[in-house]
């Protein structure tokens, strides 16, 4: 096809702060306190975030979530509730999760300014192709003991703040506090700016060192044609590969250790779009068959 043929490229549907935020969802899994959960629903009203997902909490909303929201009590009524992380997060195209420890398979690691840059570029490649709005999660977990290994492994990128060192942990709900106030101030830079240059001043990679944890560079997928896959696809895809890596007796079905999470971040790290996507799908039935 030439590329006067090519169509025109969508009008971006994004322009303002709320427009950017309404990309953003916040997922607080396995809540112990209601109360937490107000707090949570409050921090977000208060920096503009209006998307909230629960999953599996030990106790639903009630009267205490409600008195701790204030005049976030709008966000409550709209949570969802969800029975599964991944349910959750399945139509989502890019996650973040808050942790404060390192990983025995970590993630590219970010500050939550260097979390926001990459989300408003992610929206705002995603937007210029496409008039659905991108879907990005961040995780935030229990009031104890934070996320699992498991559920760390399904983000794209970790979240740390930087915290006394002799005790980096945060309430969750100061957490999303933290957190969102970042996302908020990053906005306002953003839609101000009318030029790409400018904004791209601030680099991802700058200063990672600094949260003191071991990193893993940061990479941000420049050029979009098709918009990017779903978490649901991407653990899809794993799981594809995993049981053909088995059936080829690449792998050890009894003894995969830590292939799934390793493939699963192969495909964070590549940013996946939906016709790549069709094209290892179409190849890995072919390879499965023969």
């Amino acid at each position: 096809m030439s590329t006067s043929s090519l169509p025109a490229s969508p009008t971006p549907s994004i322009s303002t702060v709320t427009d950017y935020l309404s990309c953003l969802q916040v997922v607080m899994v396995n809540t112990t306190l209601p109360a937490n959960i107000g707090s949570a629903a409050r921090a977000m009203h208060t920096m503009g975030l209006s998307r909230l997902t629960v999953v599996d909490p030990k106790l639903p909303i009630d009267e205490t979530s409600v008195s701790h929201a204030a005049g976030g009590s709008e966000l409550l009524s709209s949570a969802l509730i969800a029975p599964t992380l991944e349910s959750a997060i399945a139509d989502c195209q890019l996650v973040f999760a808050a942790s404060s420890r390192s990983r025995h398979l970590p993630r590219p690691v970010v500050t939550p300014t260097q979390a926001a840059k990459i989300m408003f570029d992610f929206i705002d490649k995603q937007s210029t192709f496409s008039t659905d709005k991108p879907n990005i999660a961040v995780l935030f977990g229990r009031e104890d003991r934070g996320l699992t290994n498991e559920e760390l492994a399904y983000a794209d990128y970790h979240v740390q703040i930087d915290a006394n060192p002799a005790y980096p942990v945060l309430n969750v709900a100061s957490a999303v506090q933290v957190i969102a106030s970042f996302i908020f101030a990053y906005a306002q830079t953003h839609i101000k700016t009318d030029s790409e240059a400018d904004y791209d001043k601030l680099d991802v990679t700058d200063s990672l060192e600094t949260i003191g944890q071991p990193m893993l560079n940061t990479y941000t997928r420049q050029q979009w044609d098709e918009p990017a896959i779903t978490q649901q696809q991407l653990q899809q895809l794993t799981e594809r590969t995993t049981a053909l890596m088995v059936q080829r007796k690449l792998a050890d079905s009894e003894n995969l250790k830590s292939l799934p999470s390793r493939l699963s971040r192969l495909g964070s790290r590549i940013q996946l779009d939906q016709k790549e996507y069709q094209l290892l799908s179409a190849l890995i039935a072919k390879l499965a068959k023969d």
